[in-house]
């Protein structure tokens, strides 16, 4: 069995997905490198191809119809044969001493009795231009260097969240616990990064920058117009993850203060984007956003409407405007908008 799984979903990613390879193949026979042709036409089939067969033992070539990045998600999770299981999108990469790190940690981890549920580790926000890059870390508010459980959690400010970029799953836990990705839609990375977790009981950190989530092109999802103009599809993640929310059995108090924390600031983002649309239609949406809450939780209604959530959807005069621009904050540190 494969030590590690990483799954690169790519369309049309021919400008870019070869750096974000060599950047994996540096992990050798320890891990399988799954690169998922979301229907893509340019050349990023035949460079898959050719990678998988300059490296057989290490790089599989998947292609299917075009289903979107989370049905992408979805089959390298099928196809994946390592312990752990970790997304790559075709636009980033890896550090080359932290990777190193990352195995070593995995593979003891995977020799002793504590195979853990999930491994963390930072991201760097590599935003095109910027001389200063923003580091994602987590040393405050986790162990280091050790197993620990939801209980031995620490206080997680806001915008401080587990986003995809540091994220590796025990890949069986991904298999087992039912998650389905909705196709044709943007911003299902909240989903992988919010379904699994009451299902995930050991935990590991490792302080080191990892993942390297590079931020700069005009037709990324996390620029705010793209973003504003494909606000149906953050709404459809946010009432998703209302569901999520409602299904959960949660037994550890911890992980339910974090999992309200994060679905707040989704739907503080999605407040914030209507807002800043600006149209009747958007305000509407917005309403409707939270009728939806209310209807399917009363109680997570009740809470959202004290906190900033509730804050933002009443913003007259100048306390409102500075309460928009607080959480216009929080949303940028959030997703690093370009």
């Amino acid at each position: 069995m494969k030590l590690l799984s990483f799954a690169i979903p790519c369309y049309n990613s021919e400008s870019y997905m070869e750096k974000c390879i060599e950047s994996l193949l540096p992990g050798g026979d320890e891990v399988e490198i799954i690169i998922v042709d979301d229907g893509s036409r340019d050349r990023t089939a035949e460079i898959a191809d050719a990678y998988a067969a300059r490296y057989p033992g290490i790089v599989k070539a998947v292609h299917q119809e075009n289903g979107g990045h989370g049905e992408a998600v979805n089959t390298g999770i099928r196809n994946a044969t390592g312990l752990y299981f970790k997304v790559v999108d075709s636009d980033d990469w890896v550090s080359a001493r932290a990777y190193k790190e990352v195995l070593h940690a995995l593979e003891d981890l995977s020799k002793g009795p504590d195979t853990v549920d999930l491994f963390i580790s930072n991201f760097v926000y590599d935003k095109q231009g910027a001389s200063h890059k923003k580091v994602m870390q987590y040393r405050k508010c986790f162990p280091v260097d050790q197993v620990f459980t939801w209980s031995d959690v620490g206080h997680m400010r806001r915008g401080k969240y587990l986003l995809m970029h540091s994220l590796i799953y025990r890949t069986r836990l991904l298999q087992d616990c039912g998650m389905q990705l909705p196709s044709h839609t943007f911003y299902v990375d909240n989903i992988f990064a919010y379904e699994p977790l009451p299902f995930v009981k050991k935990m590991y950190y490792k302080d080191v920058n990892f993942y390297r989530y590079f931020i700069g092109r005009d037709d990324q999802s996390v620029n705010e117009k793209v973003m504003i103009s494909r606000i149906d599809q953050q709404l459809r993640v946010n009432r998703i993850m209302v569901d999520i929310y409602n299904r959960g059995n949660f037994t550890e108090k911890h992980l339910k203060h974090y999992m309200y924390n994060y679905l707040e600031i989704i739907t503080t983002i999605s407040s914030i984007m209507l807002i800043r649309a600006g149209t009747d239609e958007a305000l509407q949406k917005k309403k409707e956003l939270l009728d939806y809450i209310k209807t399917q939780n009363r109680g997570l209604y009740g809470k959202m409407r004290r906190s900033l959530v509730g804050q933002i959807t009443n913003l007259p005069g100048r306390g409102g405007r500075k309460i928009s621009v607080l959480a216009y904050k929080i949303t940028q540190k959030f997703y690093g908008f370009n």
